[in-house]
């Protein structure tokens, strides 16, 4: 049998009230009049800077009609990424262009990453570079080892 503390122990309710009161007594106003969080850039959160947006393919690149080729930039802990979604069928015997981010995507470094690919001969990767004039780049294929689909899913990239 176990016995209880004869110690006090705080009750929900006073735990509650001490939680609410706390940022009266940090910054001196009241939680219910506090400036809502989307009124202000977060710095710890994740805030969405260009919504999904089409990436114009180049010439020969297909973009699957289930998941379309799209770009969009978001804001997570004060540092923006640019995130690809979206696979594509292709013939890629050279390095080529995949396609040309939109006007609202303008990278202001070259940015890249690694993405999937068709598994061929162990290969099962390219890297995906986006330039400052937002022509999206693959880099990898071979005569010997084309590629004939790409998976954008996992790119994402620091801008700034």
């Amino acid at each position: 049998m176990t016995q209880q503390s004869s110690a006090p122990s705080a009750s929900r309710r006073s735990l509650l009230a001490a939680a609410l009161a706390a940022p009266v007594a940090a910054v001196g106003v009241p939680l219910a009049t506090a400036t809502p969080a989307a009124a202000v850039d977060p710095v710890d959160g994740c805030q969405t800077v260009v919504d999904w947006t089409a990436i114009t393919p180049a010439a020969g690149v297909t973009p699957d009609a289930a998941a379309p080729l799209q770009a969009r930039v978001i804001r997570l802990a004060g540092t923006e990424f640019l995130q690809f979604r979206g696979t594509v069928t292709c013939n890629f015997t050279a390095d080529a262009t995949l396609g040309t981010l939109p006007a609202t995507i303008v990278p202001p470094k070259l940015t890249r990453g690694v993405v999937a690919r068709n598994n061929s001969q162990g290969i099962n990767a390219v890297r995906v570079e986006a330039n400052t004039a937002g022509v999206v780049k693959v880099y990898g294929p071979q005569a010997s080892n084309p590629v004939t689909w790409i998976q954008v899913d996992n790119f994402s990239s620091v801008l700034r």
